[in-house]
């Protein structure tokens, strides 16, 4: 099965005239051989004569060019054409006669330029044949004449549908192809986004937090270590995501699941961010691609909480259904005492605020409930994420002035 294979692409990377050649050499031969001599195309009632040296030429001149019909086809089609009404002309009838309408497929599907002229010139060439026929004593009816020509016709036009469709079929690859990368760049966008968002803020809001404590070395070495945790695991994470963009890297690459949401929760408490998580049930074997989007779904409402109003309340509930997998993240209204004396930030002679759930945030950092929805592009991203496995997706302020986001995702052996 390999060695057909290996043979078939060896053969494939052959030039197309090397290709066409034995259709060329097979109509020549059979024309040659005693059994097949005479039983050709008969215009007129002419008889046969005796194949001899001048057939022979005629027959190569009729079935030869079609060993570049793909290459010349204007050539081509021409010359088959030529050596076709010499064998009508001195009444060599030979099977070779076939090539005519194979040479007129091949020139209707590969002739670029000039169409309607050669069109033009094949007919006038056809009624100056009949004509010259007729002149030598060949009685056809106009009804042979017009089914004659209608036949090749026909052969044109079946070459000029091949024509069409290929270029209809390489239209749709090319708008394929294109939608492909579109999609992969969005892909990537996405990412990149979810990544580095949410790392980034983190690391700005603990960088904030910092300058607060210089008063506290012990608090001070802790945000700071968080810090540098938070950096490098944005590193891992933006090598993992490359490793999986890189399609030569041959290694498995993790991609987050329902087991990472524990680690994202306390990552966003040690930037400051009071943050409860509920988990019901357990996760399903098949919900691979459910549990990504989730994790994704999380990260970017725990990312814009962050971002808008930190210190605030959040409580992150995920349930894992037998259909489905369901998320919800809801944040309090943008805390106005994040950074108030004494309750997260610095009192006014630099004394440490404090917080049971992280380091202290920057002061007043204020907003609305509509800021806290953030730009929404993230959030567009994971409508769309979530749309793309049929789940829902709404996110929007609450009467109490927080953000709620949710999310229903259901599993793929439920889609």
């Amino acid at each position: 099965m390999l060695d057909l294979r290996r043979a078939k692409d060896l053969w494939q990377r052959c030039d197309v005239t090397v290709r066409d050649l034995p259709l060329a050499l097979l109509l020549t031969v059979l024309s040659l051989l005693p059994g097949f001599q005479g039983h050709g195309t008969q215009i007129g009632q002419f008889p046969s004569r005796p194949y001899d040296l001048v057939a022979v030429a005629v027959i190569a001149l009729e079935a030869m060019p079609l060993a570049v019909r793909r290459r010349w086809p204007g050539w081509s089609v021409a010359l088959v054409a030529l050596g076709f009404a010499l064998d009508q002309f001195l009444a060599c009838h030979a099977l070779a006669g076939i090539a005519l309408p194979i040479a007129l497929v091949s020139a209707g599907a590969h002739v670029r330029r000039r169409r309607p002229l050669t069109i033009v010139l094949l007919s006038v060439a056809y009624v100056v044949f009949i004509a010259a026929l007729q002149g030598l004593g060949a009685n056809e009816t106009p009804l042979d004449i017009a089914l004659l020509y209608l036949a090749l016709a026909l052969s044109w036009a079946i070459g000029a549908w091949l024509r069409s469709t290929r270029a209809a079929e390489a239209e749709r690859r090319r708008h394929v192809a294109e939608a492909t990368r579109v999609a992969e760049r969005t892909r990537i966008a996405r990412e990149l986004h979810d990544v580095v968002t949410h790392h980034v803020t983190a690391m700005v809001v603990q960088a904030e937090a910092a300058r607060y404590l210089t008063a506290v070395p012990d608090r001070l070495d802790t945000t700071l270590t968080a810090v540098t945790d938070t950096g490098r695991r944005a590193i891992a994470d933006l090598r993992n995501l490359l490793d999986l963009l890189n399609p030569d890297h041959d290694a498995e690459v993790s991609t987050p699941s329902a087991a990472d949401l524990p680690a994202l929760a306390e990552q966003t408490r040690q930037a400051g961010q009071p943050v409860e998580l509920v988990q019901e049930g357990e996760p399903s074997r098949s919900s691979g691609a459910a549990e990504f989007v989730a994790y994704r779904v999380v990260q970017e409402a725990l990312t814009n909480a962050l971002k808008y109003a930190h210190g605030s309340r959040t409580v992150v509930h995920v349930r894992y259904g037998e259909k489905e997998i369901s998320v919800a993240v809801s944040t309090d209204g943008p805390s106005t005492a994040a950074g108030s004396p004494g309750e997260g930030g610095p009192g006014p002679s630099g004394s440490p605020g404090g917080s049971e759930h992280g380091p202290a945030g920057p002061p007043g950092r204020r907003g609305s409930s509509r800021s806290l929805g953030g730009s929404g592009r993230g959030l567009a991203g994971l409508r769309e994420r979530v749309g793309a496995l049929g789940g829902a997706f709404s996110a929007g302020p609450q009467e109490d002035g927080g953000f709620l986001v949710r999310a229903r995702i259901p599993l793929e052996s439920a889609s």
